[in-house]
């Protein structure tokens, strides 16, 4: 069976492109090659990316790498429960000289914005971003400005803290594209981090090795990437298991199904492809519908993980085949 189309890539290669975000963003975290490129898939995507990892691992470095490598503006929000939904997309302000009120802009107004331990966020701040991150532009009294482009969140969650914290909605997770975790390094990886740190962070001298006009590339790149019919049925059909699943009380949405299609049109790109394999919906799945899962009250209690129960969905989902095309 072929799987490709008859479309040509366009120039510059954006795997080249990939690979020097990914080379120099390793300047700084090491070891961490596949986070990097799920990045670029949520950033290819238009998407937005939850990091779910202990402290101390690389989450902020992730952000502030990544956005110094493409060259774009970076801004922190650092949640606390006393953060109001104004802190996070601005205010209007009174101006007493000219008699009139002038938009102050909230931090959202970066091309990337970390959203630093997002459940310690009451759920009235967590709702200010659903605009945000559905709908990439904010209102304030009534005035609607629209986000700079590109623009991706990257929030961070604590999993093992739950002293002041707030979990986070169903309907906020359903907006983030993918969920990542970073892990810890291995020893030799944690030598290099000493190594690198002995005399300054690495992160004071790198430097945007592309420009921001690739980014817009390689979006219309993955838009042109053709799709098999019967692997856009193959996603259809693991969306479609994770809401008839015994353990699962509330499966993926539809945007469940958009997201593992266009992420893993991104994800050939990146890999200088322009045609989709079942591998690059396999491999993405786990990171895009886990968290989009709502686990029976019994599988909870019994400890069971909602990625385990994906990896389990797509081990019993036959793969489009050649000899299933023509059966």
């Amino acid at each position: 069976m072929s799987f490709k189309g008859g479309l040509a890539m366009d120039e510059p290669n954006p795997q080249a492109f990939a690979e020097k975000i990914i080379a120099n963003v390793s300047r700084v975290l090491v070891g961490k090659e596949e986070a990097v490129e799920l990045a670029l898939v949520a950033l290819g995507c238009e998407g937005h990316l939850l990091v779910e990892d202990v402290p101390g691992v690389g989450k902020t470095m992730l952000a502030r790498s990544l956005a110094r490598s493409l060259g774009l503006s970076f801004n922190r929000i650092q949640c606390t429960p006393d953060l109001l939904p104004s802190d996070i997309t601005g205010v209007s302000v009174f101006n007493p000289k000219e008699g009139s009120f002038s938009f102050r802009p909230g931090p959202v107004m970066a091309n990337i914005v970390l959203v630093d331990e997002i459940n310690r966020a009451t759920p009235r701040t967590q709702s200010g971003l659903l605009e945000v991150m559905g709908e990439r532009q904010v209102t304030v009294d009534g005035q609607t400005l629209p986000l700079p482009f590109p623009f991706m969140v990257l929030a961070t969650n604590n999993p093992i803290e739950f002293e002041g914290t707030f979990p986070l909605p169903e309907a906020q997770l359903d907006r983030f594209l993918m969920r990542i975790a970073l892990g810890y390094p291995n020893p030799d990886q944690e030598r290099q981090v000493l190594a690198r740190m002995e005399k300054e962070h690495p992160l004071n001298n790198l430097k945007p090795v592309v420009s921001p006009e690739e980014i817009l590339r390689l979006i219309q790149a993955a838009r042109e990437v053709f799709v098999e019919d019967s692997l856009r049925s193959y996603i259809v059909e693991i969306v479609n298991r994770t809401r008839r699943h015994p353990r699962i009380e509330l499966g993926a949405s539809p945007r469940g199904s958009i997201a593992l299609f266009q992420a893993s049109r991104v994800r050939a790109v990146l890999r200088g492809r322009n045609y989709v394999l079942p591998e690059d919906i396999k491999y993405l799945a786990p990171f895009i519908l886990a968290h989009r899962l709502v686990l029976t009250t019994e599988a909870f209690a019994r400890g069971e993980k909602d990625i385990h129960i994906v990896e389990e969905i797509l081990a019993t989902t036959p793969v489009p085949t050649e000899e299933a095309l023509n059966a």
